[in-house]
């Protein structure tokens, strides 16, 4: 996906050096271009864009003007023939501060810090997706599990051990009432002593599966029932 961006300068030789720069990389669309802040602010209110290269010295509103007036603003990258606005600026939040005039590698290592620091965003927005639960692993402590990650649910008598990819997780209930806060689709239970992920099972033979090397025996009640749900079952 395209990294959507503005260009907001009064020089219009300042606008068409970023502009020839962008035609040279990959994966960047320039959406507009601005000679003054105001109309970037306008076009703001009923577009989005990732990143905005920006003046600080404009008539009517003046770049550093125009961060503040942001509620929620892109990622920003500062073009200004002037250096002493530039710790005004990162106190602001600004990504890079480019002083003008802008040799081409140091552009270029600019749009690496947006490059990173949209990847970071990615990924956190994939993992706050992820369904999970919370489990109380002590009186006062609860750990978010992603679902994704459990591989087999262990009852012990009054106790439960959860084994994920991640790590082993002891909680206190019952094996019934776990399994039931779990998709149905994605679990099931093979025996009175387990409950597993679908997707994660690697081998069935006979009376038994294996999940990473490990075997667990499918309860003689729940055969009929395991296998057919084994073989049909389809990812997410």
């Amino acid at each position: 996906m395209n990294i959507k961006c503005l260009i907001i300068d009064d020089e219009p030789l300042a606008i068409n050096v970023i502009k020839n720069y962008l035609e040279q990389i990959e994966g960047i669309e320039l959406c507009n271009t601005f000679n003054n802040a105001v109309d970037g602010l306008n076009f703001l209110k009923s577009n989005t864009v990732d990143l905005i290269f920006l003046d600080i010295n404009m008539p009517v509103l003046d770049g550093l003007s125009f961060i503040k007036s942001l509620e929620k603003p892109p990622l920003l990258i500062v073009t200004t023939a002037y250096d002493e606005f530039a710790i005004q600026s990162y106190e602001l939040d600004v990504l890079d501060y480019l002083v003008k005039p802008i040799e081409f590698p140091r552009f270029m290592k600019a749009l690496n810090k947006v490059n990173r620091r949209l990847d970071v965003r990615t990924q956190q927005t994939a993992q706050n997706s992820r369904s999970h639960l919370f489990i109380k692993i002590d009186k006062k402590k609860m750990k978010k599990v992603y679902l994704d990650e459990i591989l087999v649910i262990e009852c012990l008598k009054d106790y439960l051990k959860i084994n994920t990819s991640t790590g082993k997780h002891i909680i206190h209930s019952t094996l019934a009432d776990f399994t039931n806060l779990l998709p149905d689709s994605d679990f099931i239970r093979i025996h009175r002593s387990y409950t597993v992920a679908i997707d994660k099972i690697d081998v069935i033979e006979g009376n038994s599966i294996e999940i990473e090397g490990v075997r667990y025996t499918i309860g003689r009640s729940y055969l009929e029932k395991v296998k057919e749900k084994i073989l049909t079952h389809k990812a997410n």
